[in-house]
């Protein structure tokens, strides 16, 4: 997508925000330049709220103003490297996601800033660098011990060694329905297991058992600085019942809500909207593909 038609659908996606959720917000900025993690060169910013409180007794849209800044440079970059890119649908959740920046900014809420925060540590994980093991309970609750980050859900069960050595299989609802796997050999201090087969709404879903422990077995690691036993593993599950009330991959998922995505990217063209006859050869794909951070 060219930066003239990236400018012009930014503005008008932004006209179709009802103006309620904008008071206090002086407009959008498109900048043409990516904006890249200051440690990290492939990791980009898609968009950023740049919000200012102005001195004053009371808190409101009168005495907060924002501006939201969107990075088409950012874009580009994971347009070129993902050929399954949406530029629209990215878009709009870039914008919608910064909106909500201002909004809690008003209401003083800090949970898109874990969100935020949960989104960082994933990135770390998947670098293999150090990151918390719990980040994903900073993600959007979506039932007891399931949570969501951005397209991922982690299920979390609480199991001693010796509750699993017992069982033969563990069990969970997800997506209306009951799901076992064979219960792993190992459960060090948290396992993550790679759920095949299952819809998370765009990306994966991991069943994550968590050891049991004692608060003071807790505080005594945690003064000690004792790192955690972290297991990884891959499993394909198998439905064994009916969970009505289980959560399932549109619940909590980013997008544009009831009005549904955008159509999605034409296949036909490259990165900058160019059918393949006009568009330049940008080489082959690397094999890890850069992560955006909205």
């Amino acid at each position: 997508m060219r930066f003239e038609e990236f400018e012009e659908a930014a503005h008008r996606m932004w006209g179709e925000i009802p103006p309620v959720y904008k008071e206090g917000i002086d407009g959008i900025v498109v900048k043409r330049e990516a904006e890249s993690h200051p440690d990290h060169d492939d990791y980009f910013t898609l968009g950023m709220c740049l919000t200012e409180p102005y001195p004053s007794g009371y808190m409101g849209p009168d005495t907060t103003r924002s501006f939201l800044a969107l990075y088409w440079g950012s874009f580009r970059e994971l347009a070129e490297r993902n050929p399954q890119f949406h530029w629209e649908e990215e878009l709009w959740e870039t914008i919608t996601h910064e909106l909500r920046h201002h909004l809690e900014f008003l209401a003083e809420d800090d949970a898109l800033e874990a969100l935020d925060y949960a989104l960082e540590q994933t990135y770390y994980r998947g670098q293999g660098e150090t990151f918390d093991p719990w980040y994903f309970q900073s993600g959007l609750p979506l039932a007891p011990g399931i949570y969501r980050v951005e397209y991922d859900v982690y299920i979390e069960q609480s199991w001693t060694p010796e509750e699993l050595s017992e069982a033969e299989a563990v069990e969970f609802g997800w997506d209306g329905g009951r799901w076992r796997i064979p219960a792993p050999e190992e459960l060090g201090d948290l396992h993550y297991i790679w759920l095949h087969g299952l819809d998370a709404g765009g990306g994966w879903v991991q069943l994550v058992l968590a050891r049991k422990q004692s608060f003071w077995e807790k505080a005594r690691r945690a003064l000690r600085k004792e790192p955690l036993d972290l297991l990884e593993s891959e499993a394909e599950p198998e439905r064994v019942g009916d969970d009505p009330d289980a959560p399932g991959p549109d619940d909590g998922r980013p997008g544009r809500g009831a009005g549904g995505p955008p159509p999605p990217f034409d296949d036909a063209t490259d990165a900058e909207g160019r059918p393949p006859e006009e568009a330049e050869s940008h080489g082959t794909l690397p094999d890890d593909e850069p992560d955006a951070f909205s």
